[in-house]
Formats: structure tokens, C-alpha cells, sequence
């Protein structure tokens, strides 16, 4: 009973290992179409942005569907709230500048967490893989010797099934981890470069908006 039980926790552990694996090639498949998307999109709505004519043209553009969009959205709405606030809400207090930059840094932060979705699970599943595998191992060789106990031998024969697959858990796992731990630094590396584009357009809209509001200020004196 217990030889079958161990050759059982083998088996599971083989799923779940494939489980792994499966789930791991997922997440990549889908965040390399994720990145390339949002990258493009984010592209063409930075062309149409810097050829407006002026902000205003600019707040017209569809912002939903890139990035930037949203990045430069918030800051529409913002200005627009700071406009036409007439009461002393908490959220509008301090200057422009600081309510928009504000605003910017905080859809950063949430495109950002859309960038980062499904990194935790990849950086799991590399951590953990190995020591799965090398669970599965252990058991096979308790199975192993379980088997040479039984068979009052130690031929090839007895031990060569299972320290075979015990050892096919190890393999597993290692190849379970691999591609999770390559793909997890990957993401990252991309995600930096993708924030660090955000970055770069919401510091422009920053300077855009302070601008035209120096010189809407300007013009009223």
C-alpha cells in the first residue's frame, strides 16, 4: 500500500509540475501580446497628441484605449476640476503644478500594476518549481528503496523505475523554472522601460500644461 501511495505522490507531483509549465508559457504568451499592444497603441497616440495643434486639440484625442491616453485623460480632468472648483475640496488643495503632477504619479502607479499582472505567479512559479521536483525526487526514492526492501534486492531491475522517475521530477521541475525565471526578468526589463516612457510623457504634459496655464494667466492680466 505504501509503495502505491508513494508512486501516486510521484504522479501528482509530475502534474503538477506540467501544470506549472503550462500556466508559465501562458503568462508569456499573453504578456509579450500584452506589451506589444500597449506599445503600439501607445505610439499612435503619442503621434496624433504631438501633431494637435495646442492642448485643447489634444484633450479631443480617444484616451481610453493606449496608456499615454489615460496618462494625459487624468491630467485633462484634472486641470478641468482645478478650473472649475469652486470649493475648497482637500484634493484640489495646493497649486496646479502640484495637483497635476499628483494626479500624473498616481495613474502611473495604476498602469504600472496593469504592466506588472501575472509577474507574481511566474516569480512563484520559478521559486518553487525546483523544490517541487525535488519533492517528487525524495518520494521516488523512498519508493526506490521501499521497493528494495520488499524485493530483498538491489538489481536494476528493482531500483531503476523508480529512481528513473524521481529523477524526471528533478528534470521538471529545473525546466518548469527556467523559462518562468527568464520570462519574469524579461517582464521587468520591459516594464522599467515602458514606465520610464510614461515618465518621459507625463513630465512633457507637465510642462505643457504649466505652460499654457502661464501664459492663459498672461493673457487675462
Amino acid at each position: 500500500m505504501l509503495q502505491i501511495s508513494s508512486a501516486n505522490i510521484v504522479q501528482i507531483t509530475l502534474w503538477v509540475l506540467i501544470v506549472f509549465s503550462v500556466i508559465t508559457w501562458t503568462i508569456i504568451f499573453l504578456k509579450c501580446w500584452m506589451i506589444w499592444t500597449i506599445n503600439r497603441r501607445n505610439r499612435a497616440y503619442a503621434e496624433t497628441f504631438w501633431a494637435a495643434s495646442d492642448l485643447g486639440a489634444a484633450a479631443d484625442l480617444e484616451q481610453d484605449t493606449s496608456s499615454l491616453g489615460r496618462i494625459a485623460g487624468v491630467g485633462f480632468h484634472a486641470l478641468s476640476d482645478v478650473r472649475n472648483n469652486t470649493s475648497s475640496m482637500l484634493e484640489l488643495s495646493g497649486d496646479i503644478q502640484s495637483i497635476l503632477e499628483r494626479s500624473l504619479r498616481q495613474q502611473i502607479s495604476k498602469e504600472r500594476k496593469i504592466l506588472e499582472q501575472g509577474l507574481s505567479l511566474l516569480a512563484s512559479i520559478g521559486s518553487t518549481s525546483p523544490f517541487v521536483g525535488l519533492f517528487g525526487t525524495v518520494w521516488g526514492i523512498m519508493h526506490a528503496l521501499q521497493s528494495i526492501s520488499e524485493a530483498k534486492s538491489a538489481s536494476l531491475d528493482v531500483v531503476a523505475g523508480p529512481i528513473g522517475e524521481a529523477l524526471v521530477t528533478t528534470a521538471i521541475g529545473i525546466a518548469a523554472a527556467i523559462p518562468a525565471v527568464l520570462a519574469y526578468n524579461f517582464f521587468i526589463q520591459r516594464i522599467k522601460l515602458s514606465e520610464a516612457e510614461l515618465e518621459y510623457f507625463a513630465t512633457d504634459f507637465l510642462n505643457l500644461a504649466v505652460k499654457a496655464g502661464l501664459k492663459a494667466n498672461s493673457g487675462e492680466q
